[in-house]
């Protein structure tokens, strides 16, 4: 599995008590510990790292804020799936839903500070249909007898998140669509896949089914979460090389739009105040 470029890189959360939230990620989850210095743990695959977590001591779950709705681990395989959903059921992992999106299948999850969690599998491209020009994506009941069966040819057990695991998309509540979507379509280059009515947005880069997810269902207007609330410090875009991100940068310029430029790294907040790190890969 390649994801194309660019795609999504580290996400940064708060978290209220960094023992649990790194026995939750590392037991439940399967992501290997990388790194713990103080209040900071960086979690990821074998070869990369995915997530960082910050304690914040009595940070609290946030529900009608801008930031994050979930972030979403891509496995490789039907089978990584099958493994995951199995090891998921026999710890009695906090499962809030399943779906069958037509592109992939997926299982959502919420941390203990309520941050939501999406693990799934792409199908393959060419099983993707395009009624009308445009990309079919559902929410169906998934598979699980077919996903189940896939067992059959791994008689082992859970090892955690396979290599070649990494953040497909992310999924944020911001405070307005079509503001969203003028910065992430015009600034910073992503294409429109679909919309679902006037509250949502897929976005995406090279024919992928979304990298983003934008919607307002928890209301229009929302502010930025507060400094006291678990929440998405920032994330990160990775752009194929740094040409890219200096093109970004010259166009923010010309347009008088607010950032930091540092080390070939620009570090912007979206019109929702959400923060992003734009990096080459």
């Amino acid at each position: 599995m390649n994801m194309p470029p660019p795609h999504i890189g580290r996400v940064v959360l708060v978290v209220s008590n960094l023992d649990r939230s790194v026995d939750f990620y590392t037991q439940i989850i399967g992501l290997t510990l990388h790194h713990r210095v103080d209040s900071i743990a960086e979690l990821g695959t074998e070869t990369d790292t995915l997530l960082t977590l910050h304690e914040q001591p009595d940070a609290y779950p946030i529900r009608r804020a801008a930031g994050l709705y979930h972030f979403a681990l891509l496995l490789p395989s039907r089978l990584d799936l099958a493994v995951t959903l199995r090891h998921l059921l026999q710890v009695d992992a906090p499962i809030s839903g399943f779906a069958d999106h037509a592109v992939s299948e997926a299982i959502y999850l919420t941390d203990p500070d309520g941050h939501g969690i999406e693990i799934y599998r792409d199908r393959p491209r060419n099983e993707w249909r395009y009624p009308n020009g445009q990309l079919r994506m559902t929410v169906n009941p998934i598979d699980f007898e077919g996903i189940m069966a896939e067992l059959e040819q791994r008689p082992s057990g859970w090892s955690g998140l396979p290599a070649g695991t990494l953040i497909g998309h992310i999924h944020l509540q911001v405070a307005d669509i079509p503001a969203s979507e003028n910065f992430y379509i015009n600034l910073l280059g992503f294409d429109l896949v679909t919309r679902y009515g006037a509250g949502a947005s897929f976005l995406s880069a090279n024919g992928y089914h979304h990298h983003f997810g934008l919607n307002t269902w928890a209301g229009v207007g929302l502010p930025p979460a507060p400094a006291e609330a678990a929440r998405l410090l920032w994330y990160e875009i990775l752009f194929p090389d740094k040409n890219v991100v200096q093109a970004i940068e010259t166009q923010l310029s010309k347009l008088s739009y607010p950032y930091k430029f540092e080390n070939g790294m620009l570090k912007l907040s979206d019109p929702s105040g959400i923060q992003i790190l734009l990096t080459a890969s």
